[in-house]
This record gives structure tokens, C-alpha cells and sequence, in this order.
């Protein structure tokens, strides 16, 4: 878990500011979210955020909805092809908003937004990664009790974005690998518990040897 404040502790040495952090969006407020990565970025850190798409946004869905579709009318008349450009994917929706929180248009700015990394679900690469949250931009403590609020996710389906299902099948096929790795694992420590039992009794006068002699032998559990 992150500390109170943000991503990061103040009292942190230079030598220790640029570590990598890898975030758990799900159920983080949008705009909370993106403005301590934008400063754990400009700082020097590098970050990768994961579930993008269950990421919160607080006010209902309607309204969100009916804010997005005005952004997508936003357009240069003379060439349409010059921008704005209108992302769909929730990890697009939240890397413009958080460089629209830090001067992208310097050297400083696209070196810090090459330092971060969305994705709208856990990549096999990272499956094995401790991921942490940031305590003061979750929904839970951010949002009144009772107030309404949308995913992100739903919103970029309902204007355009095409991949819904396909990060939902492989969130269900990782969820899946993963119990299968957990249920192997307690196997394992299973049988290495009770081999140790069995051994415990036979090795036991050589280990007070070695523990007479100086050594330090751990104990079997």
C-alpha cells in the first residue's frame, strides 16, 4: 500500500526516487488517480498501472456519457485529421488525463509520460508482481457514501471501444491460471511439511552437532 500522502514518501533518498511502481487501479477515482502518477512521474519515477478499465469516475453514468460525446464533437473544421484525437481504450482515456496534468508540450513532460505504463488488465509478464494502491484516491475513501459514480471500462464500450469482451475472457483465463497456481502451491507446502516431519526425527543428532560445533542449523517446519 502506498503511503497516506501519495505514491511516495518525502524522506526518500535522490538515489531511490526513480523505482518502479506498479499500481492496481481498480476502483480509484480518475482524477485522484492520475494526479499522483503525474507527479510520481515528473519526479522520476517510472510506474505501470494496471485495470484501467475499472478504473472510477464519480457522477453517473449518463452524465459521463453525455461529457464524452460533447469531447467527441470537439474537431478542426478546415482538417478533422489534425486532432484532437478522441481515444476510446480506458488505458488512452487515462493517460490523456494525466497529460493534461503535467506541461506535455516540454522535454520534461514527454520524458515523464514515457515513463509511464497502461494497461487495461495484468499482462502475463507482470502476473507475478506485487502491485500497490494510492489510499486517498480510492472510491471507498474518496466518494460520499450514496453517491453515484461509473467504471470506465462501460463508458469507452458505449462510445466505440471494441475489446470489452477480449480483456474480459483473458481476466477470466488469468483468474483461472492463477487459482491453479495457488491450489499447486498448497499442494507443495503440503508435502514439504510433512517430509520434514519424517525427516525432523532422523536428522535431528546431526543438527545438534553442527549447532555444538558453531553452526547455525535452521529449524525444520
Amino acid at each position: 500500500m502506498a503511503p497516506k500522502h501519495g505514491l511516495f514518501n518525502k524522506s526518500y533518498a535522490p538515489e531511490n526516487i526513480s523505482e518502479r511502481i506498479y499500481i492496481d487501479a481498480k476502483e480509484h477515482l480518475l482524477g485522484k488517480l492520475a494526479s499522483y502518477v503525474a507527479k510520481a512521474i515528473l519526479q522520476g519515477n517510472k510506474v505501470v498501472v494496471f485495470n484501467c478499465d475499472k478504473i472510477n469516475i464519480a457522477g453517473s453514468f449518463y452524465r459521463n456519457k453525455i461529457k464524452y460525446l460533447s469531447f467527441l464533437r470537439k474537431r478542426c473544421n478546415v482538417n478533422p485529421a489534425r486532432g484532437p484525437f478522441h481515444h476510446r481504450a480506458p488505458r488512452c482515456i487515462f493517460r490523456r488525463t494525466v497529460r493534461g496534468m503535467i506541461p506535455h508540450k516540454t522535454t520534461r513532460g514527454q520524458q515523464a509520460l514515457r515513463r509511464m505504463k497502461a494497461y487495461e488488465d495484468i499482462p502475463a509478464r507482470y502476473t507475478s508482481q506485487k502491485t500497490m494502491v494510492v489510499p486517498l484516491a480510492m472510491r471507498m475513501l474518496s466518494l460520499q457514501r450514496g453517491r453515484k459514480y461509473c467504471d470506465v471500462g462501460r463508458l469507452s464500450h458505449e462510445v466505440g471501444w471494441k475489446y470489452q469482451h477480449v480483456v474480459k475472457d483473458y481476466e477470466a483465463r488469468r483468474l483461472e491460471r492463477e487459482a491453479k497456481r495457488a491450489q499447486r502451491l498448497k499442494i507443495r507446502h503440503k508435502l514439504t511439511r510433512e517430509a520434514n516431519k519424517k525427516v525432523k526425527k532422523v536428522v535431528e543428532p546431526y543438527n545438534q552437532v553442527l549447532r555444538d560445533s558453531g553452526y547455525y542449523v535452521p529449524a525444520l517446519v
